[in-house]
Order: C-alpha cells, then sequence, then structure tokens
C-alpha cells in the first residue's frame, strides 16, 4: 500500500508568454572557503588509482599507465581560452582540462616481466599516447607549463626520449600526430615558426557585432563558448593554426605543406597521400568550430597538391531533427583494405529527414590518382552510421534510423558495385537481448584495421555485452555471413563478469578478458577458448578496502503500469536487517526515452559486477548508514505515434514509487526518508520529482537543466523545437513549477560548464525562483569547474554538502519535523 501523495502540476497560462524572461532577483551571495566532508570520504576520494592499461599492436607487450590523484584547484585555475566551442590554454596550445597519467611499466606477455620505462624527467604530466604500428615504440605528448614536446619510449630498451622541444600544437580537433605506417616516423601537427605576438583586442570598439536572418531556417541547439567579435576570430586563427610536418625517429623534421587549421589528417593504407580537411573561414558566432567550412584535399608525402576534393560551406543550416545532416560529403576516408582508395557519403535528402524520399545515403569510392568519376556502391534508405572493410573482398555498410531505433547492416563487394548487396543485420537498437555483438577487428597488410574474418573470409568473430533477462554475460560468437547464425564459442559465466578485452589469436581460441565479481576487482586475464584455461596477467589491488564488506544486490521490479525496472541496491557494512532497520535511502538516477515498453524493462546491467566505490555517484551516502539505490532505471515510453516525453513527469513518478516499494517490501528502506539525486539529466529528474510530488524528503540536482525554453531547438531526446511543443516544453520545466517543489533542494553547478544547455546560470535561476517562493534550497557554484568536477577540493566540497544535506534533511528529518 503506498504511502505517498502525488500531483501532476499543469504550467499556467501566463507562464508562456514570461518563459523566455522571467527571471527572479537573486538573493546575496557569500563566497565560503571549501570544506571538507568526514573522513571516510576523504579516504574514498584519495585512495589508491586503479592503473590504466592498453596492449600494442602485436599483443606481445602490456603497457600500464600510473594515474594521478585527483588535480588541485590551482591546477585547473590556469589560463584558459574558449573559443568556438573548444577550451584551450594559451600557455601550452593545448587543451585546458585534460586528464593524463605519470608513469609507465611495460609487462612483457610472453613472460610476465615488468620494466619501468626510464628518462623520464621528474612528475611527468603525459598524454596522447599512441603505439606505432610494429609495437617497437609508443609516443606521448609531455606537458610543461609553456608546451608540449613530442616524446618516444623505445619498447626494447624501456627507455623515453625527448623528439621536439615543444612546439606541437594540440588545440583544435583530431589527434596531435599520427604514425607513419612503417613505424619510422611521425606526422606532427606544431606551432607555426615565428607566428607572431598574440593578437591584441583594441580598448576601443570599431562597430557593433550584427548577426543577419534573411528568412532561411537556420536552427541551432544551445551551444556555448562560441566566438563572439573578430577579436575572437583573429585569435582561432593565431592558435589553432598548425604546420603540418614529418618528425622522424632520430628527430629530424621536414614542413608538410602551408600553415592551415587542421581538423583532421590522415594517411593513405599505402603511406603515398596525406588526406587533409581543413577549417576555413567564415566563422560563425551561432555554431561552433565543427559547424565550419571545410577544405578537403589529398596531399603528396612533400606537402604538395594532388587532389581538391570537396569545399564544404558554413554548416549553419542543419535541421536539429534527429538523423539530420549536412549537405555534401562527409565521413571522408581511406578504404583500409585498399592502398589508397577515398571513401565518403553523400546524403540523398538534403540531409532533411522530413523529405520524402526512397534514398537518403549513397556511399562512394574513389581510387588513386583521382581522376576518374567516383564509383557508387549503395543507396541506403536510413541515415548511413558506419563502414567496416575486409580483405576477403567485402565490406559492412550500416544505417540507422534514430525516430524508430531501426539498423541495418548490408554486406557489400566494393571490388564488384554491380553484384547485389546482402542484408545480414536486421533489428531494432532497442532490443538488447538481440544483439548479435560488434565485429573485431585486426591489422590488415598496411597496419590499418580491417574486419576479422575467419572460415576462408565466411564468417565474423563478434563480441557483445550478451544482454539476458539474468545480466549481461558477455560473449565471443562467430557469425556466418551466409545462414547469419551466430555460433557461441565462449560467454561469460557466473558469479563472474567477464568481458572480452582483445584477440591473442586471430581464430580467437585465445584472448585477453577484463574479469570481475562483486567482491573481485577487474583484473586482465589470458584465456583460452578451447581448454578453458585462465591465466591472470594483472594484480590491481581493491581500491577501497575499507568499503570491501558493503553489500550489493541487482534487484528487478515492476512499476504500476506493467514496465519491468531495475536497479542496484547498495548497503552499508555490516547492516543487518532485524537489528539495524530501515534505513534512509538515496535513489540515484539517469532518466532513459524508449520507443517500446518492452525494451525498457530488458536489464542493462550484471548482478556480478565489482561493488566499486566511487566518489562521483552516491556511494558517498553508504559512509552516512544510508541505503543507496544506483542507477535505478527511470524510462520514459512512448510507443506508436506518441512521443515519449508526451508523459514524462507521469512516468517519472511511477518509477519513483516502484523503487521506494521495492525497498519497503524488502525491509530495508524508510520511505519517509528517502532523497533523490542524479547529475545533469539526473539532476532535471530530480526537480521535476519534487515539483510534482511529496515522495522524497529531499533531493541533490548537480549541473542541470530547469527551465526548456532556455533550450528552444531540442533537448536531450526531445525532436520537437519549442514552438511545435510548447507545452511539453512547459510542463517539463521544473523551474515553471517551482513553487510545487516544497522539500529541500541543493543544487551544485560548475561555474564554467560547457556542456550544451546547461549554463550555469539555469541552477542560478532555478535557486532563485525556488528560494524566491519560500523553497528550502542552497545553490553552490564551484569555482573554475565545467560540467563534471574535477579538482581534489570541489570533489570533497561537493561531498561534504551532500552529506550535510541528506544528514540534515532526510535521515533527521524526524527531529526536524518535531521542531
Amino acid at each position: 500500500m503506498k504511502k505517498t501523495t502525488t500531483s501532476l502540476k499543469l504550467p499556467k497560462i501566463f507562464l508562456s508568454v514570461l518563459a523566455f524572461g522571467l527571471m527572479f532577483a537573486l538573493p546575496v551571495m557569500s563566497q565560503d572557503t571549501y570544506q571538507e566532508p568526514s573522513q571516510d570520504l576523504i579516504d574514498l576520494v584519495d585512495g589508491a588509482r586503479t592503473p590504466s592499461v592498453s596492449f600494442s599492436p602485436d599483443r606481445n607487450t602490456l603497457l600500464i599507465q600510473d594515474v594521478p590523484a585527483l588535480p588541485s584547484i590551482a591546477e585547473l585555475a590556469q589560463p584558459e581560452l574558449r573559443l568556438a566551442g573548444i577550451r584551450i590554454n594559451p600557455n601550452t596550445n593545448g587543451p585546458s582540462r585534460s586528464g593524463y597519467v605519470i608513469g609507465f611499466t611495460l609487462r612483457d606477455m610472453s613472460n610476465g616481466e615488468d620494466r619501468t620505462v626510464s628518462g623520464l624527467p621528474d612528475d611527468p604530466v603525459m598524454t596522447n599516447i599512441s603505439w606505432a604500428p610494429d609495437g617497437s615504440h609508443f609516443a606521448f605528448l609531455l606537458n610543461t607549463e609553456n608546451s608540449l614536446d613530442l616524446w618516444v619510449v623505445d619498447v626494447s630498451s624501456a627507455s623515453a626520449r625527448k623528439l621536439t622541444s615543444g612546439g606541437v600544437n594540440n588545440t583544435y580537433y583530431g589527434s596531435p600526430y599520427s604514425w607513419d605506417r612503417d613505424s619510422g616516423s611521425l606526422i606532427v601537427k606544431m606551432v607555426p615558426e615565428n607566428r607572431g605576438d598574440t593578437p591584441e583586442k583594441s580598448m576601443i570598439p570599431t562597430g557593433p557585432v550584427i548577426q543577419e536572418s534573411l528568412g532561411e531556417a537556420r536552427p541551432a541547439r544551445t551551444y556555448q563558448d562560441l566566438l563572439q567579435d573578430s577579436h575572437d576570430e583573429d585569435l582561432f586563427d593565431y592558435y589553432f593554426t598548425s604546420q603540418l610536418a614529418e618528425v622522424a625517429l632520430d628527430g629530424t623534421r621536414m614542413n608538410l605543406g602551408v600553415p592551415t587549421i587542421y581538423r583532421s589528417v590522415s594517411l593513405s593504407p599505402d603511406g603515398q597521400f596525406i588526406l587533409v580537411n581543413n577549417t576555413e573561414r567564415p566563422y560563425s558566432y551561432r555554431v561552433p568550430a565543427f559547424r565550419f567550412p571545410q577544405n578537403i584535399y589529398v596531399m603528396d608525402r612533400e606537402g604538395s597538391l594532388v587532389h581538391q576534393f570537396a569545399e564544404l560551406p558554413l554548416a549553419d543550416r542543419v535541421p536539429i531533427a534527429f538523423s539530420a545532416t549536412t549537405e555534401g560529403p562527409r565521413s571522408v576516408s581511406w578504404r583500409n583494405d585498399a592502398p589508397s582508395t577515398l571513401s565518403w557519403v553523400e546524403a540523398l535528402d538534403n540531409g532533411d529527414p522530413a523529405v520524402d524520399v526512397p534514398f537518403r545515403d549513397r556511399v562512394y569510392t574513389l581510387d588513386a590518382p583521382f581522376e576518374a568519376d567516383p564509383t557508387q556502391h549503395i543507396d541506403l534508405e536510413y541515415r548511413y552510421s558506419g563502414l567496416q572493410w575486409s580483405e576477403d573482398g567485402f565490406a559492412l555498410v550500416t544505417e540507422f534510423w534514430r525516430s524508430d531505433r531501426h539498423q541495418r547492416v548490408w554486406k557489400i563487394n566494393p571490388n564488384n558495385p554491380s553484384e547485389e548487396v546482402d542484408l545480414i543485420i536486421d533489428r531494432s537498437t532497442e532490443d538488447r537481448y538481440d544483439d548479435p555483438g560488434s565485429p573485431e577487428m585486426k591489422r590488415s597488410e598496411y597496419g590499418t584495421w580491417v574486419l576479422n574474418t575467419v572460415n576462408d573470409g565466411t564468417s565474423l568473430l563478434m563480441t557483445g555485452i550478451g544482454s539476458t533477462p539474468e545480466g549481461n554475460r558477455p560473449f565471443l560468437s562467430e557469425f556466418n555471413l551466409e545462414t547469419k547464425e551466430s555460433t557461441e564459442l565462449w560467454r561469460s559465466e557466473s558469479p563472474y563478469y567477464e568481458q572480452v578485452v582483445t584477440l591473442l589469436e586471430e581464430d580467437g581460441s585465445k584472448i585477453i578478458t577484463r574479469r570481475e565479481s562483486v567482491d573481485e576487482q577487474p583484473n586482465f586475464y589470458v584465456r583460452n577458448t578451447d581448454s578453458g584455461s585462465l591465466e591472470q596477467i594483472t594484480f590491481f589491488e581493491h581500491p577501497t578496502p575499507q568499503l570491501k564488506d558493503v553489500y550489493k544486490e541487482f534487484i528487478q521490479y515492476e512499476r504500476e503500469d506493467g514496465v519491468s525496472l531495475s536497479a542496484t541496491l547498495y548497503l552499508p557494512p555490516n547492516y543487518d536487517k532485524d537489528s539495524d532497520g530501515q534505513l534512509p535511502v538515496l535513489v540515484w538516477a539517469y532518466p532513459r526515452e524508449f520507443r517500446s515498453a518492452d525494451a525498457a524493462g530488458q536489464i542493462a546491467d550484471s548482478p556480478h559486477r565489482f561493488a566499486g566505490m566511487s566518489y562521483w555517484g552516491p556511494h558517498f551516502a553508504l559512509t552516512q548508514g544510508f541505503a543507496v539505490v544506483e542507477n535505478a532505471t527511470m524510462p520514459i515510453v512512448g510507443e506508436g505515434d506518441a512521443n515519449p516525453n508526451d508523459t514524462f513527469v507521469e512516468q517519472l513518478i511511477l518509477s519513483a514509487e516502484a523503487v521506494l516499494d521495492e525497498l519497503e517490501e524488502r525491509g530495508v528502506g524508510d520511505r519517509n526518508r528517502a532523497a533523490v539525486g542524479g547529475h545533469s539529466y539526473g539532476a532535471f529528474m530530480t526537480a521535476n520529482l519534487l515539483a510534482h510530488s511529496r515522495i522524497f524528503r529531499a533531493g541533490i540536482a548537480r549541473s542541470g537543466a530547469y527551465n526548456r525554453t532556455l533550450t528552444p531547438f531540442g533537448f536531450q531526446a526531445e525532436p520537437r523545437n519549442y514552438w511545435n511543443a510548447s507545452h511539453i516544453y512547459l510542463s517539463m520545466s521544473p523551474f515553471m513549477q517551482a513553487d510545487g517543489i516544497k522539500d529541500p533542494i541543493l543544487f551544485l553547478h560548475g561555474a564554467e560548464d560547457n556542456n550544451s544547455g546547461t549554463f550555469p546560470m539555469q541552477s542560478e535561476r532555478m535557486y532563485a525562483a525556488v528560494s524566491g517562493l519560500g523553497g528550502t534550497a542552497r545553490l553552490v557554484m564551484l569555482p573554475e569547474e565545467s560540467h563534471g568536477y574535477r579538482s581534489r577540493e570541489s570533489v570533497l566540497h561537493m561531498l561534504y554538502e551532500q552529506s550535510e544535506w541528506i544528514n540534515r534533511y532526510v535521515k533527521n528529518a524526524a527531529e526536524i519535523s518535531s521542531k
């Protein structure tokens, strides 16, 4: 029997008039010093970091990379420029916010011997790690205060050395360097020599900034960090322009072509040509750099123009609908199984999914010397979404349609386009139980990635997460291209969750897996799929031994309308239901949209995953004596002609009530002392639940968006704009229902959030609305932080705020009520 009452509040008519301009006056703000939570949570943040790993292309060497502790706020406060949706550090000519590693260990896969890489400077900060195709070296960028240096490590000697003293430009899209096919040199984007001083901004305006629309629709999502004026344009040119250069392993350098803004650079499989994509003017103040005009061409290895491929205009007229795309050539790349053949796709519907046409995309190729007419390969009814090449005379082309989640995979003969194409996969991507997996890849004779075929090219090796009604059970299978049937070669078995990382043998007889259980930390193993033998190759220890006795259970339950739900339940160490009774509860979730109730109810997790504790999610509440529900499914279903968001709030409430019903039935959770929380769209969910119901005592809303009129051209999976569905935008906006929030809500937001739609202003205005209407709310703006919080100071303060909030308003709610 339910003990909660709910109500769905519809927006008042006058709100639609005020929606774009309504703002309450913010109360006086104060800046506090960073606070720290309990020692248990400090230990959770400062605990050991599990290293990251990568395998050499020949699988002979395992590279173990040491991961540092969280950076300080001083590190995040380094200089930063924000240009056309990209954030850079002008001192280093690199990204301003990137993860890094601090040490390398090489493990010989044949004998297990470890060697620490020597020759590194003290306290190195290393990014952009990339193996040479033959596995003899790997390269990385050493980040200093004022530059990015290119280094290489010789695997045979386990020694590192510098190739360039500064000068690498890693400000723009794509990798800052790539290996030559022979592993003897690298193609590097360098800061142009003698580029001069940074453009200075005049203190005296030369005129207004003007934008003009001449009657043609130019919709755009809500982007941040866009160009603002001509000075920003000059800075864009200055920092993003690079000189392409070939740098040999002995450090010698040869410039290629002229300085320009390189969007991407790609060597042909035979290494004879370079495919270049440049960004060019005119720029835009409405869309990010990835929409700017492009110039695509082919150079030879000396940097001379061989073929002018395409000049693409500013892409500011792309419809906002899902499955919309740009006009002209896109996905331009090399055919991986041929020496030097270009491949690409072009829209046949002008990129507009609203246009009624029999086919929407066409795939083309063009062989060197790029003088003949392009070859047409296949016309697609849906939108192109991928192409994979094989050395066995075929390729796989994938198409997808977002509105109904329909995916098809076609087998084509690229050497004989007149041969009839063969449909090999036809499915809904929502149906996890029907997923045949993804093809495994191998290195071609050129060092490129191609399909890993077996049985003389008649079958593919496939891997997947293996969703089943009992939970995910990853697998390796053999997919017959003629019969379209799969034969299972190996599958993860209870009580472990084990997934394929890579193949050691191309026939799949020996694989590397990552294996874990509820109480065993993930580690890597070599598995023989024929004999079943298993050899452990890493021995990473439990990262949070102080919480190793936490109870973890994967739970399944149903909401009132019959949709199946699931979640992961955690209980504090040493909890005893009989003696401790029902615990206060924290539910953490993130809503997702589905086109069918059956798909929404499918299991998307495993009961055998490691009970890893993270400072980022809801696990902090375990140290405060709470029952924690993580990844509580909140499906938003729209079947037939209905859109999922048509009943967004109603379905949220059903899912929230269902999870508390389940905890109450189990006798572990006190539904009268329950909180809800989430990040980003999970914060949006949290505010909506508090605005439309009294199910929860309090909420934690991190980095969310609450007024959907501020994202009028779509948000999340909503395909309609505000003017097409104003009632949806208004009824889904908790800002419009702020007077319904009667329970305490904590807002946290990175003050420099650059995620599309989640402007910091969203939390500021939402807090102003709740506080202005007499609600209980707290707003915490974290300096220097973006959409996710990275600095140690910010993370500790976040945990302090969250712990204080749930203890005061949930755990001790009865004490507050009695006062």
